[in-house]
């Protein structure tokens, strides 16, 4: 089997990345070392390629019943710009997978899944179908890049004219990162404040390129899969 590629993999080999198979794609491991990649989120900032994860769209007039159903939390409490974590569930309410809802208007809702799960989150939607409704996997249409760690918001905000400031925890908006068009929510997945960047796969080369170059010598550190689990351990988050 031909293992997937991000739109960063090059950019990966090129800054000397431990490149590991992981959900059916090639992706960094680590850079330099999983205790350095780890602390530096913790007290600066870290730069992730999580562009492997799933997004799957619901548009059309049942976009929120049908999330509403499927999902665990009440996704019906959201407006417009914000996010929700929860779980998609089978019949006898075990964990297909863990989730984040985007609510982008009345009519579109996307779901970010984990990469090794999307084929079976979709699985799960098609067996059940809905009215008013299309659902559609836009992964390979999506790069994501996170930006985590306390120094992120000085980071992002020199590339963007977008008040980081006016995005709240778990809210979203759509800007321009590094000249390149971008939603910019505040979620992430290793216990400090951050952003991750939804983008055309185009154009994340650029805005990977542009955050790194923004900040000072070795401020923004590229962060590799190892990390990300033991950022997540650390914290007590789940993951299925």
């Amino acid at each position: 089997m031909t293992l997937k590629r991000t739109p960063l993999y090059d950019i990966h080999v090129k800054s000397g990345a431990k490149i590991v198979d992981f959900a059916d794609f090639e992706m960094p491991v680590l850079y330099t070392s999983l205790i350095n990649e780890h602390l530096a989120v913790r007290s600066g900032c870290g730069i992730f390629d999580v562009s492997h994860m799933g997004e799957i769209a619901f548009v059309g007039p049942g976009a929120l019943g049908a999330v509403q159903r499927l999902t665990t939390n009440d996704a019906k409490r959201l407006g417009d710009g914000e996010a929700q974590y929860s779980l998609v569930c089978n019949l006898e309410g075990g964990v297909i997978d863990d989730v984040i809802v985007y609510r982008h208007g009345p009519e579109k809702v996307i779901l970010c899944v984990n990469a090794s799960n999307t084929g079976n989150v979709l699985a799960w939607i098609h067996e059940h179908i809905f009215n008013d409704v299309t659902i559609t996997d836009i992964s390979d249409e999506t790069a994501l890049i996170a930006l985590q760690g306390p120094l992120s918001v000085k980071i992002l905000q020199m590339v963007t004219d977008t008040d980081l400031s006016e995005i709240k925890k778990f809210k979203f908006t759509t800007g321009s990162v590094c000249g390149e068009e971008a939603v910019i929510s505040r979620t992430g997945y290793t216990g400090e404040d951050g952003f991750e960047l939804f983008m055309a796969p185009e154009s994340a080369a650029t805005v990977w390129d542009g955050l790194i170059k923004a900040g000072g010598p070795g401020e923004v550190v590229p962060v590799g899969l190892g990390a990300r689990d033991t950022l997540r351990l650390e914290m007590g988050y789940p993951l299925h």
